[in-house]
């Protein structure tokens, strides 16, 4: 079925939706570092790097972040030659470490491939490592101008409340795509854009919408229909499986064991604290990572991955350096080891710091 003739038609003239979000757009935006100023041609590589970071986080968790990663690599140039373990610790905290990967591998396809500028096509945009659909729409447009649509979680529940549409995500999402295109306009692609998803954040927002102050509410069928705040309609969330582990602190003088997780999987090439096999049931002291007398916590870690939850045991011991092979790093400085959220959990829990 043809998804633009499958969703119903918004309250008002969808053509008069982006001359009236980019009016408000114009008095309203937000500033983020990231963003070009009015009449300023945006950066590319800021725009990109901007997108991948806010993909699991929040702007007001990114924003330091992101000043600290563009003053240590400004440029495609910096980054593709940066360490790659340098730059997953930097990354640490802000979500899937692939994306951290692929910034780099993306960096160097466009140094090597791209004479160091960032191709302006969104079709070539999608051959970088990295870049889905979602991001080379959303650079194509902020970066570049081009007419693109661009769908975040921001502007489907948007869409969706304008359109009153009452399928559940994710099957409504072709659809979503559909009246999204139907509503963007050909010039100010980028700006259009950026307003969804400042109108998504600040006004449209998951619980309780100020449709009162909304610039798209003459146009909203939710908004006249009374069921803004039901929409978009999620399907059932599934039961996350849940994993049980140990966590090992083995700790030499003012020094700790971490060692590097897997290049492949999950936290892949991270520093970590060494652990035991992740599993269905709570496990023995397995796969200790020295001969030492190992003493458990009366507490627990728990983290909550997107495919599972998992509780590890941590068990504390002190041992030599000759004991294992790792790196051992001064306790009082393990803020700059670049320790995933959970193994930074873990290490507050022995030290006693805050996290």
């Amino acid at each position: 079925m043809d998804a633009t003739r499958s969703c119903p038609e918004p309250a008002g003239d969808p053509a008069t939706i982006a001359p009236l979000l980019l009016a408000w757009y114009d008095r309203h935006r937000r500033v983020l570092p990231w963003r070009a100023l009015p009449g300023a041609v945006a950066d590319p590589y800021r725009v990109w790097l901007s997108e991948v970071m806010l993909q699991q986080t929040t702007v007001a968790a990114v924003r330091p972040r992101f000043e600290a990663w563009v003053a240590r690599w400004p440029d495609f140039a910096s980054l593709a030659a940066a360490d790659e373990a340098e730059v997953m610790a930097a990354w640490a905290g802000l979500g899937y470490y692939a994306r951290a990967r692929n910034l780099v591998a993306a960096a160097k396809v466009v140094v090597a491939e791209h004479g160091g500028a960032f191709p302006a096509d969104e079709a070539v945009l999608r051959t970088l490592p990295g870049l889905g659909a979602y991001t080379a729409a959303a650079v194509a447009a902020i970066a570049f101008g081009r007419r693109a649509v661009v769908v975040d979680a921001n502007v489907e529940r948007v869409v969706a409340r304008l359109f009153a549409m009452s399928e559940p995500l994710p099957g409504a999402r072709t659809a979503i795509r559909a009246a999204a295109d139907r509503i963007t306009p050909e010039a100010r692609a980028g700006d259009f854009a950026q307003a969804m998803m400042d109108l998504g954040s600040g006004i449209c927002t998951p619980r309780k919408p100020s449709c009162l102050l909304c610039p798209l509410s003459a146009a909203c069928r939710a908004y006249r229909e009374g069921v803004a705040e039901r929409l978009p309609v999620k399907a059932a969330k599934k039961a996350r499986p849940q994993r049980y582990g140990t966590i090992f602190w083995l700790q030499d003088g003012d020094r700790v064991l971490l060692v590097r997780r897997p290049g492949k999987g999950l936290l892949g090439g991270m520093r970590a604290l060494p652990t035991g096999p992740w599993i269905d049931t709570r496990p023995a002291l397995a796969e200790a990572p020295a001969a030492v007398d190992w003493r458990l916590r009366n507490t627990t870690v728990s983290h909550g991955f997107t495919h599972f939850d998992i509780e590890l045991a941590l068990a504390v011991g002190e041992g030599q350096a000759h004991h294992t092979d790792g790196e051992w790093w001064p306790i009082a400085d393990l803020d700059r080891a670049g320790l995933p959220t959970l193994f930074a959990k873990a290490a507050a829990a022995v030290t006693g710091r805050v996290e």
